[in-house]
């Protein structure tokens, strides 16, 4: 038991960057505390955690341990829900991971009926434009946004698809004129997402006629969102999937070129790790999402034509 306390006291001292918020945290004395993580760096026969003035911080050794321990609190919680009340109303924090984008525009405005539905549960969302290795991060579902999902061993649930299209502001249209063919592009600037498959190059399909056009940035950037304020402020042409720029194209503030032709489509998945038993945290976030998606019918809105 007290290995396990002494595991507890480690694993939150990691998380909240001190022993006394800790030791609070698991109703401990700071003493009692300090003389838990000085028995397990003992019986370690390591030096986890390392102190200055100003704050304390994990060692490298200590980083390893702390994220392999993290894992096994994660599957020992997941255990206890097995056979507790949990099953029913879903408690403690789900970890969940998306891009920018998606975290802003979809996730965060969801989050006020999802806690109320669950008040037990706490969010804490990574919003990053990148894929983290779920297990090893500690994350407990992520939304994924690509053309193809690769075998990675974990559980993939499809959310949506959603076209990708060109389209620039009303301003810019009316400065430079408005693409008719895809020739025409050759003349227009380009607002670059550099993390999509090859940014430079734009793969069209109309039927069973496929076009590949190469294009260069006058802006590049890694964030969805410096992209298209760029284009609402009238300095490119943005390419992007319609779930970024869906209200700004309703609104008028983008209108949509070329639309008669396709980019490659994009599947919007949550994919959590394969587990026998799926905790009810995550299984009550992925129904919440796929009752959402079907009531918005984000799927028909993403995917269709503009005029």
């Amino acid at each position: 038991m007290d290995k396990w306390v002494e595991v507890q006291l480690f694993i939150e001292t990691a998380e909240r960057g001190s022993i006394s918020r800790a030791a609070e945290a698991l109703g401990l004395s700071t003493s009692a505390a300090g003389r838990h993580l000085a028995n397990l760096e003992q019986r370690l026969g390591a030096r986890l955690v390392e102190r200055n003035t100003r704050r304390l911080f994990l060692t490298e050794v200590g980083d390893e341990f702390y994220r392999r321990c993290r894992n096994i609190a994660s599957e020992m919680q997941e255990a206890e829900a097995l056979v507790s009340s949990a099953l029913l109303s879903p408690a403690g924090t789900l970890r969940v991971t998306g891009s920018v984008s998606f975290c802003t525009q979809i996730i965060a405005p969801l989050l006020p009926e999802f806690t109320a539905r669950h008040p037990k549960l706490d969010v804490a969302i990574t919003a990053a434009n990148r894929y983290f290795d779920l297990i090893e991060s500690g994350i407990d579902l992520a939304i994924r946004t690509r053309e193809h999902e690769s075998d990675s061993g974990l559980v993939i649930r499809r959310l949506a698809e959603t076209r990708r299209i060109l389209a620039a502001s009303p301003e810019y249209l009316e400065r430079h004129g408005v693409p008719k063919t895809l020739e025409d592009l050759a003349g227009h600037r380009f607002l670059i997402y550099t993390l999509a498959n090859n940014p430079h190059e734009l793969t069209f399909s109309k039927g069973s006629e496929m076009h590949t056009v190469k294009i260069t940035g006058l802006l590049e950037s890694n964030e969805g969102q410096v992209i298209c304020s760029a284009g609402l402020n009238g300095l490119g042409i943005v390419i992007q999937p319609v779930y970024i720029i869906h209200d700004d194209v309703v609104a008028g503030r983008l209108v949509p070129v070329i639309d008669d032709w396709d980019l490659p489509r994009l599947k919007v998945n949550v994919a959590y790790p394969n587990r026998k038993y799926v905790p009810s945290k995550v299984r009550a976030f992925i129904d919440f999402l796929v009752e959402h998606f079907d009531a918005m019918e984000y799927e028909r809105r993403w995917t269709q034509r503009w005029p």
